[in-house]
C-alpha cells in the first residue's frame, strides 16, 4: 500500500504524476498530475487510495469521486494533459506521455517544488524531479495520479465507443484483445488508431499480415 514517506522527505510543494494509455492501439495517453495536502488526507479514501492498476474499477471509479471531492474542498489539486494519437505517432510513446506528464503539471495552476514521477523517465518540468520505480504502489501522491490518468482516459475511449461502435472500447478501452483485432480486420482502421503501433501498421499494409502479428504475440490486458 502506498504511504507518504516519499513525500515527508522532499521540501515543498510536492506534486505525484502517473499516465495512463502506453499500450493501447487507439486513443491518447492521459497523465495526472495531483498536489495532496497531508494533513488533510483522511478517511476512507486514504485506506483505499492505491496503484489503479491493482483496484477495481468501482473502487477505482469512487477513489476518482473522493478526489474531486478532495479538491473542490481544496485538499486535492489536480492536473490533467493528454497527447494525441497524433502526436504519439509523429514523436513516439515514450516522448508523448512525457508531454502529456508536462501538460498536467501546467495545468495543476500551481508550480510544484518537486514532482515524483512513476517510473525511470523523468519529464522536462520547471521543477525538481525524482522518478520512483513502481510509484504507484508507493506513494499517495503518484497513486492518486495513477487513479485520475486512468479513469479520465477511459471515460474518454467509452466516449469514443459511442461515435466508433463494434471496436469494444467500451470495455477494451483501445488495448489489442482479440476482439479489438477482429474489428480492426472487419471495420478497419478509424481516426483514433496509432498508425505507429505495428498491429495498426500492418492492417493498413494488409490484413494477413495483422491476422499473423495476432496470432503471434500474446493480446495486451485492457486494465492499464
Amino acid at each position: 500500500m502506498p504511504d507518504f514517506a516519499i513525500e515527508r522527505g522532499c521540501a515543498g510543494v510536492v506534486c505525484g504524476i502517473d499516465e495512463a494509455g502506453r499500450g493501447p492501439l487507439a486513443g491518447p495517453v492521459v497523465a495526472a498530475a495531483v498536489v495532496i495536502d497531508r494533513r488533510r488526507f483522511r478517511g476512507e479514501l486514504r485506506r483505499a487510495l492505491d496503484d489503479s492498476k491493482v483496484l477495481s474499477r468501482e473502487l477505482r471509479e469512487s477513489c476518482y469521486a473522493a478526489l474531486l471531492q478532495c479538491a473542490r474542498m481544496g485538499a486535492v489539486r489536480i492536473g490533467v494533459g493528454a497527447a494525441s494519437r497524433g502526436e504519439i505517432d509523429q514523436i513516439n510513446i515514450l516522448r508523448a506521455s512525457l508531454v502529456a506528464m508536462a501538460r498536467a503539471v501546467t495545468a495543476l495552476g500551481l508550480p510544484p517544488d518537486i514532482a515524483l514521477v512513476d517510473g525511470n523517465v523523468a519529464p522536462s518540468l520547471p521543477c525538481a524531479v525524482k522518478t520512483v520505480v513502481k510509484g504507484d504502489a508507493l506513494s499517495f501522491s503518484i497513486a492518486a495520479a495513477s487513479v485520475v490518468a486512468k479513469v479520465t482516459r477511459d471515460r474518454i475511449m467509452h466516449a469514443l465507443a459511442g461515435r466508433y461502435p463494434g471496436y469494444g472500447w467500451e470495455t477494451n478501452v483501445g488495448y489489442a484483445t482479440a476482439a479489438h483485432g477482429a474489428a480492426i480486420r472487419r471495420l478497419g482502421v478509424t481516426p483514433h488508431h496509432r498508425r505507429s503501433f505495428e498491429p495498426v501498421r500492418l492492417a493498413l499494409s494488409g490484413p494477413a499480415d495483422l491476422f499473423a502479428l495476432l496470432e503471434a504475440q500474446p493480446l495486451a490486458a485492457a486494465d492499464d
